[in-house]
């Protein structure tokens, strides 16, 4: 299975990078959603998308909006990684198409009983 991390915190896309490898994930990364693009573009697409909402050039919710009008991504769950709480935006990212929502801080076990979730979790 193969993961995009769109982040820009490289701190914060290491840590999601480190817990999807050790879930068997390959992982491909991203500084905002514009370069996120472009790594789909050229890599192709992804089973899940962790997406993150504050960010320059193109934030989290503009990028899932692009990857939602293409055909191509349809199948990919995009789950947003934020400390964007509040339930109108919780609501923009469903209504935009993301397909779950993770409040930063997070745990290792938050981010595992999410991929389950999704029906991406190693015993899937």
């Amino acid at each position: 299975m193969k993961a995009l991390v769109v982040d820009d915190s490289n701190t914060m896309r290491a840590v999601l990078r480190r817990i999807l490898q050790m879930r068997g994930f390959e992982t491909v990364e991203a500084k905002h959603g514009v370069e996120a693009l472009h790594v789909l573009a050229q890599t192709g697409t992804a089973d899940l998308a962790l997406v993150d909402w504050n960010m320059p050039e193109m934030n989290g919710l503009q990028f899932v909006t692009e990857v939602r009008k293409n055909p191509t991504h349809a199948q990919m769950r995009i789950m947003m990684v934020t400390t964007e709480t509040g339930l109108h935006e919780v609501q923009s990212a469903i209504d935009a198409g993301a397909t779950d929502y993770l409040m930063k801080p997070f745990t290792t076990g938050q981010v595992d009983d999410k991929l389950a979730l999704l029906g991406l979790d190693s015993h899937a």
